[in-house]
């Protein structure tokens, strides 16, 4: 059974509601990304950086995965499928896919931040004063930037085992993500399925873009490339 390798990005979930966090000018929802997507922000104003990630927890939990993502889940049937995800919400878990890697981390989750082993569920907002049992505040299991991306290796490792990578909704301008096009073997059919591609027919070997966003770019896939 060949190995399908799927990197998703926000335009993996825009379709489902999910906002894409930045928009043209940088700012996150209003706010630079360094005021509540890192160490500094979160040590400097941790109610604003709680609010903020409960906010996006709120939304998350009133949307539901799209036909692309149902779509992803149902290559399983003829593929062994692992998805690489940047993103941090559960659609891909939600629409029936089994093998998932966050590289992000996860936004119903809440880890200490005295001890990062201790993850927890989290569907509530995350407050002030939620502590774990070593008495330290909890935080978003968000890989926040200037922090470690702890999944990495096994992306890397996953990703140059594949012999099919297939790229969906993402910039590839993001690193180290962006990074894992590099390690797939050279004989290895990528597909680029982006309504705005950061990469050019020619730019790798074996390279097939996609113009398309997620929903309909996922369908033109499986139709014209991955049908027995």
């Amino acid at each position: 059974m060949q190995k399908i390798v799927i990197l998703t990005g926000a335009g993996m979930s825009a379709e489902s509601g999910i906002n894409t966090f930045r928009d043209s000018d940088g700012l996150w929802e209003g706010h630079d990304v360094m005021e509540v997507a890192s160490p500094q922000g979160f040590h400097e104003n941790p109610e604003l950086v709680l609010d903020f990630y409960n906010q996006r927890r709120r939304q998350l939990l009133q949307v539901a995965p799209n036909s692309a993502h149902i779509a992803l889940a149902s290559l399983e049937e003829n593929y062994d499928v692992t998805i690489i995800t940047q993103n941090v919400d559960d659609l891909h878990e939600r629409a029936g896919s089994s093998t998932i890697l966050h590289l992000h981390g996860e936004l119903l989750k809440a880890r200490s931040t005295r001890n990062e082993q201790r993850i927890y569920e989290r569907k509530e907002d995350i407050v002030l004063g939620d502590l774990c049992e070593e008495g330290a505040q909890l935080r978003p299991h968000i890989v926040w930037f200037g922090e470690a991306v702890p999944m990495l290796d096994s992306a890397i490792e996953i990703t140059s085992q594949a012999d099919i990578l297939i790229i969906i909704g993402t910039s590839m301008q993001v690193y180290p993500a962006a990074s894992l096009i590099n390690y797939v073997q050279s004989h290895v059919p990528i597909f680029f399925i982006d309504p705005n591609p950061s990469v050019s027919q020619g730019s790798f070997d074996n390279l097939t873009v996609i113009k398309e966003k997620a929903t309909k770019g996922v369908e033109h896939l499986i139709e014209h490339y991955l049908h027995d």
